[in-house]
């Protein structure tokens, strides 16, 4: 039997889990799991329900017969087949420790993407990449030649078919081009617990601040610098003993795992865009399991 999960969206209005699980039944459909969140400030309904396709539909089939009803509840509808890994691309500087921790989680299946591609403006992580018979691209990037950079990075994302980008500490910002072009699909992970200590030496700022948590934020990229939804964040206890090197150390353990987490949560469809916010819903078990190893 194939799991599938269908993602909804539209105005809230009474009716619509009823439609939905009726149309299911009806489509000899078993629902395994389900999230909904009626968002009362906006209006808006979000709805998350995976599900076994019990005999035998197509995923082809489904969207042509759930149709009507998204039309009948002005719905934006997506159904997806969860077994299916989605392509990624990691774009990285000279921290290593984000790429190194998704490349050990892809690798065991902690992660279920396809890595197909990582873009670098460093040499630093070639070998690394490579011995992961992974296709690695260097492509510098200066004032000069940003423009020329930014259309070869693109024309990597198109010819090896990315669905999602992945910024693993790569330290160049992205055009707004870039951003439109890819909106919701490029997740990147800022090093500080958001929205405070921007910009350069979070750490350096926190210590500074004498502050007790630091945490590190994963977000969507939009043109507004560090400024996109966010996706997931997590924080670590720090004490007025820790020299602002044992903030570095603490926190890219925090940036690795919140980065990971941000990825799987949106490759399994949980992460939905609410305005500058958004709603993820949380892993089922079995799911959950596998993001926390490693």
């Amino acid at each position: 039997m194939s799991r599938f999960a269908l993602r909804v969206t539209c105005q809230s209005t009474r009716g619509i889990v009823a439609a939905i699980s009726s149309f299911l039944a009806a489509k000899g459909c078993n629902i395994t799991d389900s999230a909904q969140f009626d968002d009362a400030g906006t209006g808006r309904f979000f709805m998350r329900v995976s599900f076994l396709s019990e005999e035998g539909r197509s995923l082809d089939a489904l969207r042509e017969e759930f149709a009507p009803v998204a039309q009948e509840f002005g719905m934006e509808a997506d159904f997806s087949d969860e077994a299916r890994k989605r392509r990624v691309v990691i774009m990285v500087s000279r921290f290593g420790h984000c790429l190194n921790d998704l490349l050990y989680r892809w690798r065991i299946g902690a992660l279920p993407i396809d890595i197909v591609a990582v873009i670098s403006n460093h040499m630093d992580y070639q070998k690394v990449v490579v011995n992961h018979d992974i296709p690695f691209h260097c492509i510098k990037v200066t004032k000069e030649n940003k423009p020329q950079a930014e259309a070869e990075q693109m024309r990597v994302l198109r010819e090896s078919g990315a669905e999602l980008v992945v910024l693993a500490r790569y330290m160049q910002v992205l055009s707004d081009q870039m951003c439109r072009e890819m909106s919701g699909r490029i997740i990147n992970i800022h090093h500080s617990f958001l929205p405070s200590f921007k910009g350069a030496n979070p750490y350096k700022q926190a210590f500074e601040r004498g502050v007790k948590l630091i945490g590190a934020t994963s977000h969507y990229v939009t043109a507004d610098l560090d400024e996109g939804p966010i996706i997931e964040q997590d924080i670590v206890r720090i004490t007025h003993a820790q020299s602002a090197e044992d903030y570095v150390s603490l926190g890219r353990d925090v940036e690795a795992s919140v980065l990971a987490r941000a990825i799987h949560a949106h490759v399994n469809g949980r992460v939905f865009v609410n305005g500058n916010k958004t709603v993820v819903f949380p892993a089922s078990p079995g799911s959950y399991a596998s993001e926390r190893m490693g």
